[in-house]
């Protein structure tokens, strides 16, 4: 019979283990909707959290300068900034504005010393594929050279067609990557947000290939309901998303960067927020350590790549389901 004294060894080893390689926690002020950009900053470091991922909208409405010297008081690291783009014009604004538009968020983000600005494309609005992809690539140059002198990333966010269809073309994962081969800038990767794109097939070994371009992991759980608005969203590990299986791949690729955890949920931004951000610090570390004792052979073994992303070689092996959850069925 093992010893008490050994079971409690083990479990303060275990304990140290998931410490030592706990993964960086931020949270994005969407989740908490509510809350002004004030109750925001004032509230996360109290509830945990060291990490902040800052909703633009928030930002202008509390003002930018006082938001950055809150930012500097509080301690708090900003793992992201969203968002800037719309350079095909679909958001009403010519290329030159929507760049001069991006390029104040680029010096508005590496004054909050933010890791990552996250950009989306905008929807093709009428120019061939060609013309939009060259506009973006483009845009992405240019962001992607301004954001070096700041020591900043640019995330280029694809979405959903069925969510994200009027705010941008990238759709899903291959040709974000496509993109991203053709830019080549070492300041410029992906955002991946898991619940738009946990549907895809042969998942895990998509995000193997796309881990050397990812700059931001957005973190949340979904029912699997049919909302257009994509606002079914859930705590971590209480819906449908192979999330272990997702961080497992994440963790054998080696991607470094911040986990944000955004959820987008009626029944969440009625919650108690301080309630609702400790239950999604306390969901995601049981994920995390599941995540780190994966065998990995059933999600991407074999299709890890060495030395970077192959993007030809993002062909599926089959023509339907996700190779984290065999056999699983699409619902939303």
């Amino acid at each position: 019979m093992q010893s008490t004294a050994t079971t409690a060894h083990d479990v303060a080893a275990a304990q140290a283990f998931v410490t030592s390689r706990a993964p960086r926690l931020s949270m994005s002020e969407m989740t908490t909707y509510r809350w002004s950009f004030l109750e925001d900053v004032s509230s996360y470091p109290s509830a945990g959290l060291s990490a902040v991922g800052i909703w633009r909208q928030k930002l202008e409405e509390f003002g930018e300068e006082r938001g950055i010297e809150l930012l500097r008081e509080s301690q708090l690291e900003v793992s992201s900034l969203s968002h800037a783009g719309g350079f095909t014009g679909s958001d009403g604004l010519s290329f030159r504005e929507a760049m001069d538009d991006a390029l104040d968020q680029v010096a508005i983000a590496g004054a909050l010393q933010a890791e990552t600005l996250v950009v989306i494309s905008g929807a093709r609005a009428g120019h061939t594929g060609n013309h939009a992809r060259r506009l973006l690539r483009d845009a992405l140059t240019e962001l992607g050279d301004a954001a070096a002198e700041c020591r900043l990333q640019i995330a280029v966010q694809p979405l959903h067609a069925q969510l994200g269809n009027r705010w941008s073309f990238l759709h899903s994962i291959e040709p974000t990557l496509e993109v991203l081969d053709r830019c080549d800038h070492p300041h410029v990767g992906m955002a991946f947000d898991v619940s738009q794109f946990w549907r895809e097939a042969d998942l895990c070994r998509k995000i193997s290939l796309a881990a050397p371009w990812i700059r931001l992991v957005q973190i949340s759980d979904c029912r699997g309901t049919t909302r257009s608005d994509g606002n079914d969203h859930c705590l971590p590990g209480r819906g449908m998303i192979p999330l272990v299986d997702i961080l497992a791949t994440l963790q054998q690729a080696g991607y470094p960067g911040y986990y944000e955890v955004q959820i987008q949920s009626d029944e969440c931004w009625r919650a108690d927020y301080p309630t609702l951000i400790k239950e999604c610090h306390d969901a995601l570390l049981p994920l995390w350590t599941l995540a780190q004792r994966s065998p990995m052979g059933s999600v991407s073994a074999g299709n890890h790549p060495a030395g970077g992303a192959n993007v030809a070689s993002l062909q599926p092996t089959s023509s339907s389901g996700n190779t984290c959850v065999p056999g699983a069925t699409p619902s939303v």
